[in-house]
């Protein structure tokens, strides 16, 4: 049992997959670090992020972005490893000789619209603490289904308009589609949106995913 401060964050997360709409990442990343989850709701975006402050690691994910972590025991005290990837926590475990500590199962996934606070004393897993950052009420829409779908169809095309802003014009763009009413939804409403912005529809495409068979 280790019992001194952990003496290592690595944050292996790929920066390309944070993409924010109101804030540096920098500045995310220090919301993240004070752990008040009002100002980590405030981070418009898609994100995965891991700060420290002082003997404790904070980190917090939103729901579409894997983010997990590991701590290693080390010689010169503990090192808690942070990715979006387990195998890229695993290949920087080879890389420091520790390959012998990995399992998939020792990582621990970060629940999303969680702040979670790993406090860097106690090893290979201290209890961590959980502070929920998204906590929206039920049961507070219309009763009505036209306008629940207005609703909905609404805040959809809020949240792809910001995404074909942060677009360069000439990205070509994919929909996954099922044929189902929330694919058919997605598809739609970025078609719609980009005549509406005068931006090329030709740049959209639909994909389905083939299991063999032709």
């Amino acid at each position: 049992m280790i019992d001194r401060p952990i003496e290592r964050v690595v944050d292996l997360v790929d920066p390309a997959v944070n993409r924010l709409h109101n804030m540096s990442i920098g500045e995310a990343r220090a919301r993240v670090g004070k752990g008040d989850p009002v100002r980590v709701r405030e981070i418009d975006g898609s994100f995965a992020l891991v700060a420290r402050d002082g003997e404790a690691v904070r980190l917090a994910r939103s729901m579409d972005r894997p983010l997990r972590y590991f701590l290693a025991k080390r010689s010169d005290g503990p090192a808690l490893v942070a990715s979006d990837r387990i195998d890229a926590i695993r290949a920087w475990l080879e890389r420091e000789g520790l390959a012998g500590q990995f399992h998939p199962s020792y990582t621990r996934m970060v629940p999303a619209h969680h702040v979670v606070e790993v406090r860097l004393v106690g090893c290979p897993d201290p209890d961590a603490g959980y502070a929920r950052f998204f906590t929206p009420e039920r049961a507070t829409g219309p009763a009505e289904p036209a306008r629940l779908g207005e609703r909905y169809i609404g805040a959809l095309a809020v949240e792809i308009g910001k995404w074909l802003a942060s677009l360069p014009e000439s990205e070509p763009l994919g929909v996954c589609f099922s044929g189902g009413i929330d694919s058919g939804a997605v598809f739609l409403v970025t078609y719609h949106l980009l005549g509406k912005l005068g931006m090329n529809p030709g740049r959209l495409k639909a994909f389905t995913l083939s299991l063999g068979g032709g």
